[in-house]
């Protein structure tokens, strides 16, 4: 059986959050700190066959980007087909492109503990905040990766 856990940031009003809580109720919030996001990894089983990662990028509006690794002590990529979740969000009308650069913030810092915890069988995804989000652009993404 395909176990997939989604993940998102805590926060009320984060885009994250609520788009991993509507995807379904397997989904785990992470600590927006550094020192909090590690030690909430940490307290992941390691029984999931794959990650779904959301987190915010304030420069987005109505697409998402699919990354593709992240640097910490090493680089990291992820062992997923990307180009076959680009190709279901795209068949859901959700533009998106799959980004080859690693970022430096919170985001890549949560996605390479995943990435290292669980042999890569993650990926990380950067959706809008959730002023430029609506009900119709959530719901596209849970069929796309639900």
């Amino acid at each position: 059986m395909n176990q997939k856990l989604y993940i998102g940031f805590k926060g009320k009003n984060n885009a994250s959050c609520i788009l991993a809580q509507s995807i379904s109720k397997n989904h785990y919030l992470l600590t927006n700190s550094f020192s909090g996001l590690k030690k909430d990894i940490e307290l992941l089983n390691d029984s999931y066959d794959c990650i779904i990662m959301f987190g915010i990028d304030k420069n987005l509006k109505n697409s998402v980007r699919i990354e593709q690794a992240a640097e910490k002590d090493t680089i990291e990529f992820s062992v997923l087909d990307l180009e076959e979740i680009a190709e279901r969000l795209n068949a859901n009308g959700i533009t998106n492109y799959i980004c080859d650069e690693t970022s430096h913030y919170l985001c890549n810092e949560a996605y390479w503990f995943i990435l290292h915890k669980f042999k890569g069988k993650a990926v990380f995804i950067h959706i809008p905040p959730i002023k430029n989000i609506d009900d119709v652009f959530i719901n596209k993404i849970k069929l796309a990766l639900g």
